[in-house]
């Protein structure tokens, strides 16, 4: 059974509707259904505020985000002016070709070329974004999914999966189904243990300890037995991986293109190794290459046994005590306020969504204690190099964007990514921090469709930023001046392009040249 309810954009004015209806699409699944699932939809709702959380945190927020470190841009000129395939989105993108608007110099001190590309849909302006569905999706008895979904009506479309990064959700990735999913059908979930995939209930009997605190009576995790359908539960790297894998095959039905940010980057990288057959492509935005402190019992069984306790309910009373006063300390407002600011290199950006869905996360029973396991888990059977080197065998092809100021995974991390897999094309946004697929979703969401559309005509269409280069500078490093309209007003980001002959020591010799070359010029 399958209970629907769309939320449609405001602009369209279409009423709620509610549809129910017996799933008869395991007959078009290309991927055999290894048993029934129970998928429940229920309508999304997204505004500011929707925690009804107190004034001085919005307040807080406005002074962190939208004070001092804002960089407004100079509202749009000649707005009337503007091709309207520009303001609606139809379009792939061109190079605006005046001189005197190719002003910009790379860092390698050359001229940069300006590209326009479409922005996110302009509700304001009657564009109507891809309408979003909230689901629950039953994996395992008292294992509940919830993930968002978009353009289901795309169905001669490729699907898209896009996998969050720790402590965030499907929520994160709301600029791509609704930009993407009017072409595409796309797919957002919530990992277990995170999100809105925490538990519905307690994974352990009630603590029979006698002067318990009545603030502990609300963390779940905390009891004295595990309940049954919590046994050897942790939420580890393998949980995530196979969680994914029976997703794309019980949900989707086939294989996918599938997209992680920072932790997701390397779930995304980890499930397309081991399921090479369930995926299409990979793109890694800023994904972090490592992920967990303690040994794989299957990969190394003894040194495993060293230690006493691998992230499974209930939680030992000596990580108990450790675990409340660390959560204590993360799940603070201003300590989440504070993480965003690192994250975000564009203080300007309105993160007020994001910051509430964080909030609301804290504030679940069972988030403390799924966060001790999660810390406690053990490594994936594969690193992260070892996951790419497998896709890297199999053929599955890679694409890399990285935001240049990220704090976390900085751009070495990328880069050396990309000395891995050479083909892979790799695109540095800048400016952009950890997550470039919220601080700049229109360049990542124009770089995304570019590759697919590049890897659906088997290279008939050119990789975006390529369409009209040469072979021969395909291996070569170009750098491009992105430009769009956001909220009535003009962003410029600049995306360099590292080619298959990218390595950091062509890199430093061209930055080298290019500065001697500036002296030479200016010295009499």
């Amino acid at each position: 059974m399958e209970v629907i309810s769309y939320n449609s954009p405001r602009c369209c004015n279409l009423n709620r509707r509610l549809v129910v209806k017996k799933s008869s699409s395991r007959q078009q699944v290309k991927i055999p259904l290894c048993r029934k699932h129970r998928i429940l939809c229920t309508r999304v709702q997204f505004r500011s505020g929707s925690l009804g959380l107190p004034n001085k945190h919005h307040l807080f927020l406005k002074n962190v985000y939208h004070g001092k470190g804002s960089r407004p841009f100079k509202a749009l000129e000649g707005f009337n002016n503007v091709d309207p395939k520009v303001l609606s989105g139809n379009y792939n993108g061109y190079v605006i070709g005046s001189e005197d608007e190719m002003g910009r110099m790379s860092e390698t001190g050359q001229s940069v070329t300006k590209v326009l590309i479409p922005g996110l849909p302009d509700e304001s302006n009657g564009e109507c974004g891809a309408r979003i569905s909230s689901c629950f999706w039953q994996w395992k008895p008292k294992f509940y999914v919830h993930y968002e979904k978009s353009g289901a009506e795309n169905v001669n479309s490729p699907p898209l999966l896009f996998l969050p990064g720790f402590g965030v959700g499907s929520f994160h990735y709301e600029n791509q189904l609704k930009d993407l999913g009017r072409e595409y059908r796309v797919w957002a979930i919530d990992f277990l243990g995170q999100g809105m995939s925490l538990p519905f209930e307690d994974p352990t009997s009630p603590s029979r300890e006698e002067g318990i605190t009545e603030g502990k009576d609300f963390l779940w995790g905390f009891g004295d037995k595990t309940e049954p359908w919590a046994n050897g539960l942790v939420y580890s790297m393998d949980l995530w991986r196979d969680q994914v894998c029976h997703f794309v095959e019980e949900v989707i039905g086939e294989p996918v293109y599938i997209v992680g940010n920072s932790l997701g980057g390397f779930v995304a990288l980890y499930f397309a190794a081991c399921n090479p057959q369930l995926v299409k492509g990979v793109t890694l935005l800023n994904a972090t290459p490592f992920w967990g402190f303690f040994p794989n019992p299957i990969k190394s069984p003894r040194l495993a046994r060293i230690f006493s306790w691998s992230g499974t309910f209930p939680l030992p009373e000596n990580v108990r005590k450790l675990t409340e006063f660390v959560w204590q300390k993360i799940s603070d407002p201003e300590s989440i306020a504070d993480v965003l600011r690192q994250v975000y290199a564009d203080h300007s950006v309105n993160v007020d969504k994001v910051f509430s869905h964080i909030l609301e996360t804290t504030q679940h029973p069972a988030a403390a204690a799924s966060f001790a396991s999660i810390m406690f888990a053990p490594q994936g059977e594969l690193s992260f190099r070892e996951a790419l080197s497998r896709c890297h065998m199999n053929n599955v092809p890679i694409c890399l964007m990285y935001g240049k100021e990220d704090p976390w995974v900085k751009p070495v991390w990328g880069r050396q990514v990309k000395k891995q897999v050479p083909e892979a094309p790799y695109y540095e946004i800048s400016p952009a921090g950890h997550c470039p697929h919220d601080e700049v979703p229109e360049v990542v969401n124009y770089l995304l469709r570019g590759w697919i559309k590049n890897l659906e005509s088997e290279g008939a269409v050119g990789l975006p930023l390529l369409d009209d280069m040469e072979m021969e500078s395909i291996q070569n490093n170009i750098t491009r001046d992105l430009e769009f309209v956001k909220e009535g007003s003009k962003k410029s980001v600049m995306v360099r392009f590292l080619g298959s002959k990218f390595s950091l020591w062509n890199l430093i010799k061209s930055s080298l040249k290019s500065r001697f070359g500036k002296l030479e010029t200016k010295s009499p």
